[in-house]
């Protein structure tokens, strides 16, 4: 490969220490890591930081691991899978998570920030409710503020000083340690391809100092660079490459296959206790590797996921019942 970016999943893992601060690919249930996010809890990581635009899947499967000591972003659950994260909300109740709630449009801002290297964005977004109640400022409240990763503050509020537009709102740049990608294709060098829609992707993987792209595909920068204008994110961006085919996994990957809805919902039913997450990740995490875990999944399941190639989904997913 020449660059030796490209490692294991075991060794992308290992980047992630524990206290690291982390973000994410995807949407919702889209294009989520998750290959690397069991391996995470495999290898028993603690004290993360998860800064993300929303949260999905994976948040849910690190916190009910009790991997994760802070989250910041605006939502978190499966979608019609399972509305609302079950395992947060769980740790949060017992106090045993930090939660620092933005809007989805000011978590944005704060990546589009990162992204440009500016120190933070300004928005009205939000104004007039309860999100910049000084009383829901947890990191504050925990003592966490130290202006180094984490901001000195949460917000600002000021008057906008050249059109004379009214109050607006200061909100931080989002800083990560790690964005950890799940993507269609990278090149040998990094260069990535998403296929579909990349949501907030080039922001993630700026915000961040390191960046892993996990791919169902590594393949040639020649190959990339015929139709350049396809590519997502630039080669110099990204830090680690790892070809894992499945990876996203209960997630979707548009074009290659669909969400498995019923391991989400199955997931979502089972895991209302601790009790309940920790049978589920015994079945489905702890002793498997990614291989294993793709047998345990079994080709028919697989296939009934596989997206058509023409029509980008599967045609084999019984849907609207």
């Amino acid at each position: 490969m020449g660059t030796g970016k490209r490692i294991t999943l075991q060794q992308a893992a290992e980047i992630v220490k524990d206290g690291s601060s982390l973000t994410f690919s995807g949407f919702t249930i889209w294009r989520r890591p998750m290959a690397i996010v069991f391996e995470l809890i495999r290898q028993q990581r603690r004290g993360l930081h998860l800064i993300e635009v929303n949260g999905g899947p994976h948040t849910e499967f690190l916190v009910g691991a009790g991997c994760v000591d802070i989250w910041e972003s605006c939502w978190v659950g499966h979608e019609l899978y399972g509305k609302y994260g079950a395992n947060l909300s769980r740790k949060v109740g017992n106090k045993e998570i930090i939660v620092e709630d933005y809007s989805h449009a000011e978590m944005m801002f704060r990546f589009a920030a990162g992204a440009a290297g500016a120190p933070y964005a300004v928005t009205q977004t939000s104004l007039g409710t309860d999100i910049h109640n000084p009383e829901y400022d947890m990191l504050s409240r925990a003592g966490k503020r130290d202006g180094k990763r984490i901001p000195k503050q949460k917000y600002v509020f000021t008057d906008d000083p050249f059109y004379g537009a009214g109050p607006q709102v200061l909100v931080p740049a989002a800083k990560a340690d790690i964005a950890i990608m799940c993507v269609q294709q990278v090149g040998e060098e990094g260069t990535v391809r998403v296929s579909g829609q990349y949501y907030s992707d080039p922001e993630a993987a700026r915000t961040a100092d390191i960046t892993i792209v996990m791919a169902e595909e590594i393949v040639p920068e020649e190959y990339l660079r015929r139709e350049a204008d396809r590519n997502t994110i630039t080669s110099f961006e990204v830090d680690y490459i790892v070809e894992c085919p499945f990876g996203a996994h209960p997630t979707g990957m548009f074009g290659r296959y669909d969400v498995d809805g019923a391991f989400l919902k199955d997931f979502y039913g089972r895991t209302r206790t601790q009790e309940g997450f920790d049978d589920f990740a015994k079945e489905w995490i702890t002793g498997l590797d990614h291989m294993s875990y793709l047998e345990k999944l079994g080709w028919p399941r697989m296939l009934t996921l596989k997206a058509n190639t023409a029509l980008n989904y599967s045609t084999c997913v019984k849907r609207g019942q």
